[in-house]
């Protein structure tokens, strides 16, 4: 990266006019406070192998593909010489070409069915996986095109298979395909369960390709692992021994998160890490939005009301029917007396204010933050700046009017409605219908932009995310591909590796959550060697503003490590129970799926789940549930609630079933590509509602208790001790607020009554003696709850530094006097059933966590707290009561107990 001259705040040297395009006003001009530049890099051509038949070589090439790149052949030599190899390289390097010149080398170099059995058994297959259906279709897509470039299409047969599939596609498959592109859910729940349909392929596979191995983290990870290892269990039973090849972003410690996903040694791994692609110049900016004069409280919630966190793309949300995390769906309200236990988790009030300094210079990497950077102490009189969704919206628009092909990453699929539809009406107001995709909207009005994309029209902006039908995802992914989308709103489910060329611009609004995905977003921008811009839109929550303040967080810092826990016992116990109906479990399968000893084993089959024998472990074939059904990889809980339109009877989408009490209960306003509907019934497997242009938008709350089970470890400081262990949370949505935007104020409660959901799953938690707290740290026993609620809010937003989740996957509770302990007490726990491994991280890290949260809490200027530092856009107790000065003396205080380094 270099560094850049700045004249009256506008960066010099290049800018690229994707940027210029935003810095129309001295306020824009203000609000970029940082920009990096990564330069651009050559790249590094190699010979194509040796072994690669010609046939597929000129297929390439046809394909516009002269020559691989020299990492490209790096990873598909080891994978043709037999090893396990993860390509792990920046977006847009080409990761695709490593894994299918080998895997469908090995195709083609089998024997051409002649229509006897045998021909057809010994015919090599290869499986390739992603972690969305969106990303197989792309995939799917590119592998046509190649092998119709070079006449190949009639020698390998190639065909998607996945929940969308129709029955007799899934026929065809099965008897006919040499390349299948699915995922892991397909896996778990149809393919390996039904694997002896399967065996003609399985006997074949030559190579599993894992696209994308990066997004599978926490929980979901886990579940990954373990359906990868039940899959080469039953290959290797089938005498097939097929090649892993993954392809990742950069991360960290990629080969040893492939051998942990597989099940192998790390030195049995080839890892590749370095692109030799070329990349043009990028420029990324950090942008805090400008102040206004009245709150905008949309930004509550980068989830829109009545929204949740979307991880479309990766990790999956908590599988219950209260996420914890969300602002509407995992509404964690205290339990007791308000004024001593407050909660992180449920929608905060109508008004955030947000005191920070006057805007200062942008800096490039390299420069020292300005003296104007805001400080405890002078800090500047407080204002209240506009939030990252609307601030997003009128740059969507900007970029659009601009000619710039642009995808605006929003963090909640509510908030992707959102600013979809009010770019839409943006562009109305400001071209007076003149563009194409606009001629029949009004400023008011909201156009559905499917049908004419489907038709083959082009459209200015649209809404991308999951919930969509099948066949609407397929008609934006395909638009997008076509150029015909100038820009498009998207939850994360589009940051991962679909092919789109020709994109100038990203836009995020929030921190994505880890420096993988920012860096992946970041990529979208300028793919393909050309040029490009990326911006990160501060959120308003703490881990914002202490990025935007402190870029060398994200510029100078190594990307996460992904992390995940196969041997959760809440994750293995399932997979233990379909393994063992797909085969007998015997003592060889112990070291596969990370077992100690056969005690979980046991314990399953005490339960009734698996009997044992003395050919090994079997599943009980009594019962009336499917094995495979015991668990959903994304999350482990309920079943997907279909969104009904009961006058019409038509499925608009779906939502997922653990977020279904606080997104589609009754009286809730469901948004579908701007249109809006209103539910009227709940059930266990739909939400019917009706068409009505609704003002308002809703957003649920919760009450939530945490009981502390156990303690796994401890950790003394002085008269502060830490631990960490199993906690159980319960929850229950008890109301919604309904809320007028764009200001999101709250206009009136409805009073709910929904199931109450428990959580098993683990936490970290600080406790220390009130009277020891209090003279320690000056503050008077009424100030605790406040304190000890806004340390805890902060901790909650810091804590994806230092491990790989982002604030929607963990919760937290703070209590002036809790019974577990007796003292005044604060928790972080895993949003995810048995823990995910943040809350630990917590622990092992609990040093530069409180470090970090301090510097973040002392390095926003406002008076009394804001949204970047101590107030939090998922508060169960609306933000009340928070005492940021009452918190930093008690950050001061932890750090200044903590053990030396």
């Amino acid at each position: 990266m270099t560094a850049g001259s700045v004249v009256n705040d506008v960066p010099r040297g290049g800018a690229p006019s994707a940027l210029d395009a935003l810095l129309t006003t001295p306020a824009r001009r203000a609000s970029l406070l940082h920009v990096a530049e990564l330069p651009p890099r050559e790249g590094e051509r190699a010979l194509w192998p040796d072994w690669a038949p010609s046939r597929l070589v000129e297929a390439y090439r046809a394909s516009g593909v002269s020559a691989p790149w020299r990492h490209q052949v790096e990873a598909a030599q080891a994978v043709h010489d037999g090893a396990h190899t993860v390509l792990a390289t920046s977006t847009g390097s080409g990761k695709s070409l490593a894994a299918w010149l080998p895997a469908l080398t090995a195709v083609l170099a089998a024997p051409a069915p002649t229509g006897s059995v045998a021909s057809i058994r010994r015919r090599a297959s290869v499986l390739y996986l992603s972690p969305t259906k969106a990303l197989a279709a792309d995939q799917a897509s590119a592998l046509h095109a190649l092998l119709a470039a070079g006449g190949l299409d009639r020698d390998v047969r190639v065909t998607t298979c996945d929940g969308d599939t129709p029955p007799n596609e899934r026929d065809w498959a099965r008897a006919h395909a040499d390349v299948v592109l699915s995922n892991p859910d397909f896996l778990h729940f149809t393919l390996l369960p039904g694997h002896e349909r399967w065996s003609r392929f399985l006997r074949g596979l030559t190579h599993v390709v894992l696209d994308e191995c990066h997004a599978y983290r926490g929980v979901l990870g886990a579940h990954v692992a373990l359906v990868l290892r039940r899959l080469l269990r039953i290959a290797a039973h089938l005498g097939a021994t097929p090649v892993v090849v993954a392809a990742s972003a950069t991360a960290g410690e990629p080969g040893e998160t492939l051998a942990r996903l597989i099940g192998v040694r790390a030195e049995d791994v080839v890892a590749v890490t370095r692109s030799t692609a070329p990349q043009g110049r990028r420029h990324v900016a950090l942008w805090e939005p400008p102040p206004v004069d009245a709150p905008d409280g949309e930004d509550w919630a980068l989830e829109a009301p009545g929204g949740t966190p979307a991880n479309d793309g990766y990790p999956a949300s908590p599988g219950w029917a209260s996420s914890p995390g969300s602002p509407s769906d995992a509404a964690w309200a205290r339990g007791g007396d308000p004024s001593d236990r407050t909660t992180d988790d449920a929608p905060p009030g109508p008004h955030p204010v947000d005191a920070r300094s006057s805007p200062r210079e942008p800096t490039r990497s390299g420069e020292p933050t300005p003296s104007s950077a805001p400080t405890p102490s002078g800090a500047p009189q407080d204002v209240v700046r506009r939030s990252a969704l609307r601030e997003t919206t009128d740059l969507l628009a900007d970029l659009v009017l601009a000619d710039r092909r642009t995808l605006a990453f929003v963090r909640s699929r509510a908030g992707v409605e959102s600013v979809a539809t009010e770019t839409a009406r943006t562009l109305a107001r400001r071209t007076g219908g003149g563009l194409d995709a606009l001629s029949a909207l009004a400023a008011d009005d909201v156009v559905d932009p499917v049908p004419t994309l489907e038709a083959g029209g082009s459209v200015a902006v649209a809404a991308y995310r999951g919930g969509y039908l099948p066949e609407e995802r397929r008609v934006l992914e395909r638009a997008l591909r076509e150029g015909r989308l100038g820009a498009l709103a998207t939850t994360n489910a589009l940051e991962l590796g679909i092919d789109v060329s020709g994109l100038d611009a990203v836009l995020m609004a929030g921190w994505p959550g880890t420096r993988v995905s920012f860096w992946q977003q970041t990529g979208r921008a300028g793919r393909a060697g050309a040029d490009g811009v990326a911006v990160l839109v501060a959120g308003a929550n703490p881990l914002d503003t202490y990025l935007v303040h402190h870029p060398e967080a994200i510029f100078d810092e190594a990307v996460e490590a992904t992390t995940f826990d196969p041997c959760n016992p809440y994750v293995l116990a399932p997979h233990l129970c379909a393994a063992a109906a797909e085969l007998p479990l015997t003592a060889s399968d112990v070291d596969l799926f990370g077992l100690s000893d056969d005690a979980l084993l046991v314990e399953l089959g005490q339960r009734g789940l698996l009997r044992r024998r003395p050919g090994g472990w079997y599943w009980n074939f009594a019962r009336p549930e499917s094995p495979s059904r015991l668990t959903d990889l994304r999350g482990g809980g309920a079943p997907g609630v279909a969104v009904v339109e009961t006058a019409t009877g038509t499925v608009l989408g779906t939502v997922d079933g653990g977020r279904s009490d606080a997104v589609v209960h009754p009286g809730a306003v469901y948004v579908h590509q701007g249109r809006t509907y209103v539910v009227d019934e709940l059930t266990e497997d739909a939400a019917l509602v009706h068409a009505e242009v609704a003002a308002h938008r809703t957003a649920a709350h919760a009450a939530h208790h945490a009981t502390l089970l156990d303690v796994r470890s401890r950790a003394v400081w002085g008269p502060v001790t830490w631990a960490y262990g199993p906690v159980e949370v319960t929850s229950q949505v008890q109301s919604y607020d309904v809320r007028r935007p764009p200001s999101m104020a709250v206009i009136g409660t409805v009073p709910l009554e929904m199931p109450v959901r428990t959580l098993p799953t683990t936490g970290v938690w600080w406790s220390c003696p009130t009277d020891v707290l209090t003279a320690e740290t000056g503050i008077a026993p009424g100030e605790v709850p406040g304190a000890l609620h806004a340390a805890e809010h902060a901790a909650i937003g810091v804590l994806p530094l230092l491990a790989t989740c982002d604030r929607w996957d963990i919760g937290g509770v703070s209590t002036a006097l809790h019974p577990d302990t007796g003292a005044p007490t604060v928790i972080v726990h895993d949003g995810y059933p048995g823990g995910a491994g943040f809350a630990e991280r917590g622990f092992r890290a609990a040093q530069r966590w409180i470090e970090a949260t301090y510097e973040a809490v002392a390095s926003c200027g406002c008076h009394r707290g804001c949204p970047r530092c101590v107030f939090s856009p998922k508060c169960g107790n609306g933000n009340h009561p928070l005492d940021k000065g009452a918190a930093l003396r008690v950050l001061a205080f932890l750090r200044a107990v903590a053990p030396s380094s």
